[in-house]
């Protein structure tokens, strides 16, 4: 009996210590021989002996008496455990799910310099990083976040199949490895389940078994940050989200009163409930471009899949059907429909919703974006998030880097100096030094000569500046030759080169010394002049601002694309002047102004109903050059009223090329880059995708073909809220086949209401929501073709006064569009250089 007592005792015992184990926490302050009190929590020096774990070489205990920066772990970081050697830490814990967190500060020690540190770090056989730079990472997340921080924490999650945990520190050759603290914190709730869903497809496997996960982000949207004190579970961080945001204005923030709950009982480990009571919603969506996304951009390792886990929580609407939105994940869509009142149950209800997406070896950021689904009903068109986590997944057995990671940028990180790489460096230094040298005195043997040769007018520029085109950049010497300008006794002349070269006298002459009476026109660049030149020729003159970084950029892309151009629908460039770090670009003078000027807001004659579609026409045949006559097209980009222009006969011209982008590659379906343009015309798809195409140029001609039926602006805060954007109020009206409701009233019935029919239809395909679904610049410019045939029938048959028979013949003609079908959606491609501007509004220029 008593060896059956004992027996039972012992095995009681077992059991025990193993429910201990599981529910065991390891809070580890390394290089320390004590315990101290950090968040609550109470953490044990790693040369304590302890039951549970084990370190299998000492290395070098590290201290210092203070750190910078108010620290939340302050105190844990004033020691480390240095290894020249590889060494580990050996946790005895039962099978399950853990979290695993490794804290760095950066602190020198003795003749150990951070700076020159690095290693990689094993979890079991899971590669959790590799060649570790810890000053460079903090670095880094610090450029890309907007932070100030000193400290870094690498959180993962591992599920655990036997009953140890070894987290192996491996220093490269000739440098060590580091770590100031350590957590591992068993997950007893399930934060991972078996599936999710795959952005594009179906329900995705993922057994977190098979897998590690690293925390990249974690975001409470709309709110501020969350310390893990407050997240108890598994004391999590959690960040804010605007630092992340391609553009504040686009998204409100929302906060809830109410009491939240969770959706069901399993996801009380989820999140705090915190994270649910604030918000983001869209902007008040009938006062700017309603079908704008919010849009969050993320650094990320290529090669790599990555669970995107989005929180939610209906505040506002107690009824289903009241907002439904879309949700993308790399420019893919990941859910269409989407109704979270319906997906959590009801209002106030705590709900997560999880994808996973592949990120191929070419990208290296990730985007989330939010928007109203224009294919729904329902009655509210807006998005909501509350919460944002991204998880990395390993990939074969490594976390870390994958190998041939795209350069980011990180040339200005305290890289680490690893003895090859300062013998490569030298090595480098040493044959550039040599080709400076050769390449120098070649440059001043070349002075030396040109010096002899040069005429005395072309020594007067002391900038040094020249026009892109000068330095033989762009285009062809037959395309440069095509646009000169007969020479001039007055004006210099680039030898074999594009258009005039005018002194700056002559433009201080033309312009009355840039007479502010004379300004016609400004923008980012700086303000367009009307001038005459000596010999009687008018001529705008756009003089670019010396401070102003955008026009510079403008300017440049402008005569890159004007030195490709030539075109009787484009204004013509005449000249330059880059004399006393001027630059100027003279063109030919358009004696009517702007398209708009004769629509709205001045005191001009109102166009009649032809001379609306010649300007339209000439407008389109303008574009649709633009789209074809190049090997791979030109996209505007800013297509709008006040960047077409009138010659003295009312000629149309396009103007103002400084957005314009060359056109995608014949293996790629668009353009990757930052959103440029004005409010009202840009293409909401676009917006969305950061993707550009030509058919982002017909959306924009497709509000202009409303602007100039209707005679007002395209956006007018002032008016009733229905009528604030022009392009949806015309197509409301327009849908209803009531467009002459609309019409500016100056026309007076002077137009075929056949013609005002078919170029409403052709206005309101322009716009459609997705790009695919929209015409080409060409089937555009047959349509308004046809439209003016209508219209000319129509006045001629009046004036025989035989209008019936007439009409009838043309009103049975149709108007099918040719080639507008609907389409597979675009491919995906990472929208690289975004980091740029939001939308801007840009004002109104020659």
């Amino acid at each position: 009996m008593k060896l059956s007592g004992l027996l039972l005792l012992l095995l009681v015992s077992v059991f025990l210590r193993l429910g201990q184990a599981q529910v065991k926490s390891f809070l580890v302050d390394c290089g320390s021989n004590s315990s101290i009190s950090v968040d609550g929590r109470n953490w044990t020096g790693d040369s304590v002996p302890a039951d549970n774990f084990t370190l299998s070489s000492p290395g070098v205990l590290a201290s210092t008496a203070a750190i910078s920066g108010d620290q939340l772990y302050g105190n844990l970081y004033k020691t480390a455990r240095i290894f020249n050697a590889s060494s580990s830490y050996n946790f005895s814990l039962v099978s399950g799910t853990y979290c695993i967190r490794l804290h760095f500060y950066a602190f020198s020690f003795e003749n150990f310099n951070v700076n020159e540190s690095a290693f990689d770090v094993m979890a079991n056989s899971l590669k959790l990083v590799s060649k570790f730079d810890v000053p460079g990472e903090i670095y880094w997340k610090n450029m890309r976040s907007n932070s100030t921080d000193t400290s870094l924490v690498k959180e993962y999650f591992l599920g655990i199949s036997s009953n140890k945990l070894q987290i192996e520190f491996i220093p490269d050759s000739g440098s060590f490895a580091f770590v100031n603290a350590m957590e591992v914190i068993p997950v007893l709730h399930k934060l991972f389940t078996d599936s999710a869903n795959k952005v594009g497809g179906l329900k995705s496997s993922l057994p977190l078994m098979d897998h590690g996960i690293e925390t990249m982000y974690r975001l409470n949207v709309g709110g501020p940050k969350i310390k893990s004190i407050e997240d108890q579970s598994v004391w999590r961080r959690w960040e804010s989200d605007e630092r992340f945001m391609f553009s504040l204005n686009t998204a409100n923030t929302i906060s809830n009163t109410s009491t939240v709950t969770y959706a069901s009982a399993n996801d009380t480990s989820i999140a705090p409930l915190l994270v649910y009571e604030t918000g983001r919603t869209m902007i008040d969506n009938d006062v700017l471009e309603k079908r704008f996304n919010m849009s969050w951009k993320f650094d990320v390792d290529p090669n790599f899949d990555y669970l995107v886990r989005l929180h939610f929580c209906e505040v506002i609407y107690d009824k289903p059907n009241m907002r439904i939105f879309r949700i993308y994940i790399n420019n893919k869509t990941a859910a269409e429909n989407y109704d979270v009142f319906v997906k959590a149950g009801g209002k106030n209800k705590a709900y997560h919703e999880d994808y996973v997406d592949a990120v191929s070896q070419q990208i290296d950021t990730l985007w989330l974006q939010l928007g109203p689904d224009s294919s729904t009903s329902a009655s509210g068109t807006d998005a909501l998030l509350n919460g944002l986590e991204i998880f990395k997944l390993s990939h074969n057995g490594n976390l870390a880097h994958a190998p041939g990671r795209i350069d980011t940028g990180r040339g200005g990180l305290p890289a680490t100096k690893q003895k090859s790489k300062v013998l490569w460096a030298a090595i480098v230094a040493g044959v550039g030094s040599v080709i400076a040298i050769m390449i120098l005195s070649a440059i001043f043997m070349c002075h030396c000569i040109r010096k002899k040769k040069t005429p005395p007018e072309e020594k007067s520029n002391p900038s040094g500046w020249l026009p892109p085109f000068l330095h033989g950049t762009m285009g062809s010497t037959s395309k440069a030759q095509a646009l000169k300008s007969s020479p001039n006794s007055k004006g210099s002349m680039a030898a074999n080169r594009m258009g005039r070269r005018f002194t700056i006298a002559e433009i201080r002459a033309a312009t009355k010394n840039f007479d502010e009476a004379l300004i016609i026109g400004s923008g980012g660049f700086g303000k367009v002049y009307k001038g005459e030149l000596e010999e009687g020729n008018l001529v705008a003159v756009k003089r670019a601002h010396p401070q102003s970084e955008q026009g510079l950029k403008e300017f440049e892309t402008e005569i890159e694309m004007l030195s490709k151009l030539r075109h009787r629908h484009l204004v013509s460039m005449i000249g330059y002047c880059d004399e006393q770090n001027e630059m100027i670009l003279v063109y030919e003078y358009m004696a009517n102004g702007t398209l708009r000027s004769h629509l709205f807001g001045s005191d001009l004659p109102p166009l009649t109903w032809k001379q609306r579609l010649d300007a339209c026409i000439g407008a389109a045949r303008g574009l649709h050059y633009l789209h074809t006559g190049a090997e791979r097209g030109i996209i505007h980009r800013d297509v709008k009223t006040t960047n077409i222009l009138l010659d003295e006969n009312f000629v149309a011209k396009m103007a103002d090329f400084g957005l314009s982008k060359d056109g995608p590659a014949l293996d790629h379906t668009h353009v990757s880059t930052a959103v440029k343009g004005s409010f009202g015309y840009l293409d909401p798809e676009y917006f969305r995708r950061q993707q550009l195409t030509q058919k982002s140029d017909v959306y924009s001609f497709g509000v202009v073909l409303f602007e100039v039926v209707c005679a007002r602006p395209v956006i007018n805060p002032s008016l009733p809220r229905d009528q604030i954007n022009l392009a949806e109020w015309a197509v409301h009206w327009q849908r209803q086949q009531s467009i002459e409701t609309i019409i500016d009233p100056r026309l007076e019935g002077n137009y075929s209401p056949e013609s005002l029919k078919k170029f409403g239809d052709i206005a309101e395909k322009c716009i459609a929501d997705e790009g695919k679904n929209r015409p080409t610049m060409g089937e555009v410019l047959w349509h308004l073709e046809y439209v003016l045939q209508l219209h000319e029938a129509y006045m001629r048959s009046t004036d025989a006064n035989s209008y019936s028979g007439s009409q009838m013949r043309f009103a049975d003609m149709s108007l099918s569009l040719p080639g507008i079908t609907e389409g597979e959606e675009e491919a995906s491609l990472e929208a690289e250089n975004i980091v740029e501007n939001s939308v801007e509004p840009k004002a109104d220029g020659c």
